[in-house]
């Protein structure tokens, strides 16, 4: 309950990396380029998949979403992270936090996810080749994409709708680049159980039982890899899932890292270098992962250069 000397917060101050003014012009130099390349990456990705109709299957249909996915989580970010690295003082309005929230959990929550589905179709591919056709239907990856960002939208819309209906009477500084949960919930004046509770259900669907579902789906993958008898064979079965398998570990690390901690102990310079790895550097290198070890998106993608050039 607020006070009658209170008054409520509309807007907030990142503050970012204004610990290290010697830093600004480096950061915003490589966090430009970083946008740039991410950009440009995930939408060759979605261009090439599109115009190739050899890559019309559930795999690079999947991989469509993730880059998607990964456009709308580093865009959430990374402008306003710039702006602050070029200002004395980088102001958010609480509406515009609330966005900000709203887009990352979205997207962040939705590449959890879709990398379980897409383990399960890579598990479907290895383990059961015969089957992978009728039970990886286009209507089903459409189902499931649809599914993802369903789901996942709910629970964006959910996290956001429980913050505000906290109230904020000071202070307003936020000691990390952009907005998030946890430091939010420590500036509030009112009863923050409720955002808590939804929080871990969330950490635990997300990050633990998808984990765990994409850990089994690797281990019968593994499994089955063992099973096969030439060393080509078992070369060109583990190729298939190798992408994958990079990018999913470096993501969950990353998530990992920094949200494995409860709020009360969180800790800004931890959140902000572990930040910077699932909302910058994994959206910047999983294009990259998956067009320099994939050789089907490689010659696609030559095709398509070559077209345009002749």
């Amino acid at each position: 309950m607020m006070s009658p000397n209170q008054t409520l917060v509309t807007e907030f101050v990142l503050q970012g990396f204004s610990e290290y003014p010697g830093l600004r012009v480096f950061l915003l130099g490589c966090f430009l380029s970083l946008y740039t390349m991410s950009l440009m990456g995930n939408a060759v990705i979605i261009t090439v998949v599109s115009c190739s109709a050899g890559l019309h299957s559930p795999m690079y249909f999947f991989l469509c979403n993730l880059a998607t996915m990964d456009i709308v989580c580093i865009s959430s970010v990374l402008p306003k992270g710039m702006v602050g690295l070029n200002s004395k003082e980088n102001t958010i309005s609480f509406q515009g936090c609330m966005l900000q929230i709203f887009f990352l959990v979205w997207s962040g929550s939705s590449e959890l996810l879709l990398l379980t589905v897409m383990a399960y179709d890579r598990y479907l591919a290895i383990c059961s080749p015969l089957h992978y056709s009728s039970r990886m239907s286009p209507r089903l990856c459409g189902t499931m994409a649809m599914g993802v960002w369903g789901i996942c939208a709910l629970n964006a819309s959910i996290n956001t709708g429980l913050i505000m209906r906290l109230s904020f009477c000071g202070p307003n500084v936020i000691n990390h680049f952009f907005c998030e949960i946890p430091p939010l919930l420590l500036l509030s004046c009112s009863p923050t159980h409720v955002n808590s509770i939804m929080t871990v259900l969330s950490d635990t669907f997300y990050g633990g039982i998808n984990f765990l579902l994409t850990l089994m789906s690797y281990g019968c993958i593994i499994s089955s890899i063992m099973h096969i008898h030439s060393a080509k064979g078992k070369w060109k079965a583990f190729s298939t899932c190798s992408s994958h398998l990079i990018v999913a570990s470096m993501f969950y690390s990353s998530v990992f890292c920094a949200y494995i901690s409860p709020a009360s102990s969180y800790s800004p310079e931890r959140s902000k270098v572990f930040g910077v790895l699932y909302t910058v550097l994994s959206p910047t290198l999983n294009p990259l992962i998956y067009t320099l070890r994939n050789k089907e998106v490689k010659h696609a993608l030559w095709r398509l250069f070559s077209f345009y050039r002749g």
